[in-house]
């Protein structure tokens, strides 16, 4: 059986099915927040970070998944020391795979919360010791995340149209814009979205979203990555460009789940190359809003204003990507 939607909950279900003591996911890439769902499953889980051999780690990626495996008790989390990129979640019991599920889905929130972007298919029985075989070799070559180490990854963000000579790939995205000169954050979007129902907009009164301006768009080619256009399910019906689940890892240690929402052109309404135009929390847009304002010391219901973010010490948020869907925002004053 073939699977392209709800892999998610697939994945976290399938031992109820099953006479099964273990799981064990082999992923190219890896996120922090499907890790620390493992630790609701009643049986033994590890986890292997395909990748690490070839791109290395992020600092902060590496740091969450440190704490993941400090904090679950009936996981382990393993990095590979020689290129991974298959995508195997394979139940065991007492040594033995019962069940697996093989395809393009890697553990994390973009791999598992976007419907008909990757998929899963189950392999038959008669896959089953060389699939045993090739998960020992795996795991052979493979060493406890506790003795990895950060590294520099080695596929680096395109940069176009600037100077790159001093530049990371880091984003420095702005939470204000300026009219005649004068910034000023607008009062009913970017921060200050969930002000607008005061005058009667559907939203939530602490919702939030950054906004992603074109100039960042050009400038790093690869962080935000392109809308694809979701197949459709009924011949009647209409498609629609998906939103990227993401992961949102911040300075402080707080993690949340986040959207690239929103639509933009780069260059007329008749491309259809499309991005993102936002970024924003899931599943509640008041999350971000509500984090934000706490940082920054605002109350609800007050607008934010750019005086504000300058007590606090920044107008900017620095973004940067750890791995495949896993951002990391620094919201941080020196």
């Amino acid at each position: 059986m073939l699977f392209y939607k709800d892999l998610e909950k697939i994945i976290f279900t399938r031992n109820q099915l099953l006479t099964c003591d273990e799981l064990i996911i082999i992923s190219g890439y890896v996120g922090p927040m499907p890790v620390l769902q493992l630790a609701d499953l009643p049986i033994k889980t590890t986890v292997i970070y395909g990748m690490y051999g070839a791109d290395g780690i992020q600092t902060r990626l590496h740091n969450e998944l440190l704490k993941c495996n400090s904090k679950l008790k009936n996981t382990n989390i393993l990095y590979a020391t020689t290129p991974v990129h298959s995508k195997c979640y394979i139940w065991r019991n007492k040594g033995q795979v019962v069940h697996s599920l093989i395809g393009s889905a890697n553990f994390s929130i973009n791999g598992l919360r976007t419907p008909y972007k990757e998929v899963l298919a189950e392999t038959n029985s008669d896959t089953f010791q060389p699939l045993n075989e090739y998960l020992e070799i795996v795991i052979s070559n493979s060493i406890d995340c506790t003795k990895g180490a950060s590294k520099a990854r080695n596929r680096e963000i395109i940069i176009q149209d600037f100077d790159a000579s001093a530049d990371d790939g880091t984003a420095t995205m702005p939470l204000f814009i300026e009219k005649n000169g004068i910034p000023e954050v607008p009062k009913k979007s970017g921060l200050n979205w969930g002000m607008g129902s005061l005058s009667g907009s559907h939203v939530n009164i602490n919702d939030a979203y950054i906004p992603i301006r074109k100039a960042w768009l050009k400038r790093y080619v690869d962080l935000f990555p392109k809308k694809q256009k979701n197949p459709l399910e009924k011949s009647t019906g209409r498609g629609h460009r998906h939103n990227d689940a993401i992961e949102i890892l911040w300075d402080d240690g707080t993690t949340m789940m986040g959207l690239l929402e929103g639509t933009q052109y780069m260059s007329s309404k008749n491309s259809e190359t499309q991005y993102p135009k936002q970024i924003s929390s899931h599943p509640s847009k008041a999350i971000m809003g509500e984090y934000l304002r706490n940082r920054i010391k605002v109350p609800e219901g007050v607008a934010i204003t750019f005086e504000d973010l300058e007590k606090y010490g920044r107008t900017t948020i620095d973004i940067s990507i750890q791995g495949e869907g896993i951002y990391y925002f620094d919201f941080s004053v020196q």
